[in-house]
């Protein structure tokens, strides 16, 4: 029988296999939804609940002691009621939406304010490349869950195109640090 054919990270090689089970297992029904994730789900047709389950996602909630700590990439769960959506914005790494449940529209936009949607349903995704700006919304009348991975483990500042969201959000996340 053989062994590991990897190192184990350094900040895990003392824990037991017992401890890194309880510290990477992460269950939808311990995790409370954040209504406050995000700059702009504090406005009306952005409000949307962020479950995290692996690292902060692009909330940058990064000491949320109830997610498994992030390597490199996050995933959390969005729920987002009929009618909500998020503003445009880009990150700096690609982020992907995987639908769970229901129908969800995704649109990317290019430097001219070309918008380009589709919508995706249950078992459908799309990624959406670092620097290109993109959003969602539910056009639906139930609501919408759906995963969210971004392909770095402590993504920066939401990149939102609204000068005074984006604003917002670089407070907001300062005021993490």
């Amino acid at each position: 029988m053989g062994g590991a054919r990897h190192q184990v990270a350094p900040e895990i090689a003392a824990l037991s296999i017992e401890e890194i089970a309880a510290k990477f297992t992460a269950r939808f029904g311990e995790i409370p939804p954040d209504w406050d994730a995000f700059a702009d789900s504090r406005r009306e047709g952005n409000r949307r609940a962020q479950h995290r389950f692996i690292g902060a996602g692009g909330s940058g909630k990064h000491a949320d002691p109830n997610v498994v700590p992030a390597g490199n990439f996050t995933l959390s769960i969005l729920l987002l009621p009929p009618g909500q959506g998020s503003g445009a914005h880009t990150h700096e790494v690609e982020e992907v939406f995987f639908v769970l449940d229901g129908a969800l529209t995704v649109f990317l936009e290019d430097g001219a304010g070309k918008r380009v949607s589709t919508r995706l349903g249950k078992w459908e995704c799309i990624s959406c490349p670092a620097g290109v700006l993109h959003g969602f919304v539910n056009e639906g009348d139930a609501p919408v869950y759906f995963q969210i991975m971004i392909g770095k483990g402590r993504p920066g500042p939401i990149g939102f195109a609204d000068d005074d969201v984006y604003a917002d959000e670089l407070a907001r996340t300062a005021a993490m640090r």
